[in-house]
């Protein structure tokens, strides 16, 4: 099973990038799957004019996200909540692609440097992927105060509170992985 990490932050001092490293680690150390982070900070996507079905001559890059995403037999999307939705990069990379989405199951972990944990990018996001036609699992890893949860390396500050909570939101999310190549 190979699960794309989708970190969604572009921003300078970003913290919910380390949500995704400790995800990374989880996965990995439990050998639950093959495991890849796709950084949109490392992608620097232009904004887009269209969908890339229907860009004449798209970019190298956009076809290689495309070819991960297809890749992908789930995807976790982890992104900071800003001014209650999600980041501008986000949504540009969603609207890049189209059917590469549809069926696919997402998983959706959240930060906020308050208290609610990114709660209405959830609702955004699933929104945005059950008009899509994604399989949007149930399960959701909001993260408040994140700045306070992990370190810049993605190791969280309390390993046991952070794994329970990992463990019954990976362990839904792979069910539904599943579930769906049946």
């Amino acid at each position: 099973m190979h699960i794309s990490i989708l970190s969604s932050s572009i921003r300078t001092g970003r913290k919910s990038h380390n949500i995704a490293l400790y995800f990374q680690h989880f996965l990995n150390e439990n050998r639950l799957a093959t495991v890849e982070i796709l950084d949109l900070a490392s992608y620097n996507f232009p904004l887009f004019e269209s969908p890339l079905k229907y860009q004449p001559n798209p970019s190298r890059i956009a076809l290689e996200f495309k070819s991960k995403i297809v890749a992908s037999d789930g995807i976790i999307i982890v992104t900071p909540e800003y001014n209650g939705s999600i980041p501008a990069s986000l949504k540009n990379a969603i609207d890049l692609l189209y059917e590469e989405w549809q069926g696919k199951p997402i998983a959706f972990s959240t930060a906020s440097s308050g208290d609610f944990g990114g709660l209405q990018a959830i609702t955004h996001l699933q929104f945005i992927f059950w008009k899509i036609g994604a399989l949007c699992v149930s399960k959701n890893f909001p993260v408040s105060k994140v700045q306070e949860k992990f370190d810049e390396f993605g190791l969280p500050i309390d390993p046991q509170e952070m794994d329970e909570f990992a463990q019954i939101f990976i362990d839904n999310f792979l069910k539904c992985v599943e579930v769906s190549q049946k």
